[in-house]
Formats: C-alpha cells, sequence, structure tokens
C-alpha cells in the first residue's frame, strides 16, 4: 500500500505556538511571584519598622521625671530625658525617625522611617521602598489600676 503525498495536508499554521505561550505564561508567572515576594518583604519590613518604634517609645516612656516620682506628687516622664532616651533606642536600631512627647509628659509618641530594598523589583527599576512605623507609650501608673 502506499500512500500518496497528494493526501497529505501540511500543517505549518500555527509552528512555535506553543513556545510564544509558554514564555507569555512564564513571563506573567515570574511577575506575579516577583510582587507577591516583594509585598511579603515590605510588609515584613513595615512590622519591624512599627516594632522597633513601640520599643523605642516604651524605652523613652521609661526615663521618669525623678523628683515627681519620689516625691510622690507625680509620675510623669522627664521630656528631655524620655525623647533622648527614645533617639537613642532608634540609634541603636539603626533607623531614623521622629521623636515627640506630649506637654503632660504622661504619652510618647514615635514615628520609624525606614527603607526596604527590594530583591527582585530592581529588573522592572524599583530599588527600594520605604516603609514607615508608629508607636506609643502612655505612662500609667497604680497599685491596682491604672490612675
Amino acid at each position: 500500500m502506499r500512500c500518496s503525498k497528494r493526501h497529505r495536508a501540511p500543517l505549518r499554521g500555527d509552528d512555535g505556538g506553543v513556545v510564544v505561550f509558554v514564555a507569555i505564561c512564564t513571563v506573567a508567572l515570574l511577575g506575579l511571584i516577583g510582587i507577591i515576594l516583594e509585598g511579603g518583604g515590605k510588609m515584613r519590613a513595615t512590622e519591624r519598622a512599627d516594632a522597633v518604634a513601640m520599643e523605642a517609645a516604651r524605652a523613652g516612656g521609661q526615663a521618669l521625671d525623678p523628683a515627681g516620682a519620689v516625691t510622690g506628687t507625680g509620675v510623669r516622664a522627664d521630656p528631655a530625658a524620655a525623647t533622648a532616651a527614645a533617639y537613642a533606642y532608634l540609634s541603636s536600631a539603626g533607623v531614623s525617625g521622629q521623636v515627640s512627647a506630649s506637654a503632660d509628659g504622661r504619652k510618647l509618641t514615635v514615628t520609624v522611617n525606614d527603607t526596604y530594598v527590594t530583591k527582585i523589583l530592581p529588573v522592572v527599576g524599583i530599588g527600594s521602598m520605604s516603609v514607615t512605623g508608629h508607636g506609643t507609650a502612655t505612662l500609667l501608673h497604680g497599685v491596682t489600676q491604672p490612675e
């Protein structure tokens, strides 16, 4: 039995179509993986900035005004010492930020500014992302409940 060449139709219309489809899907998948990884990294950096801000506020809140605390006339933080302690903590953590103390010396607010260095996004020109963290410490005292 012989097959004639006339009966076979050439199938050349979609040569390489699968290769193009796979290339497009691969690029899209790599982009999606990059966005997920960088989003997670930025979220971790933001959580770290929040934690550092909270710890700096806590460190500053421990700088009590000794005159009022010893005599019992009022427990309040020394605003200058609290701000200095918070800035010292930020410096030891290797971040920058702003510290503000309330006028009555009972609340200290810290804002941390840091940068997350991207791992995959430099391919598209995004080398870093800024992150911000916030923390507040309120000075409370009392034996059975805050006064």
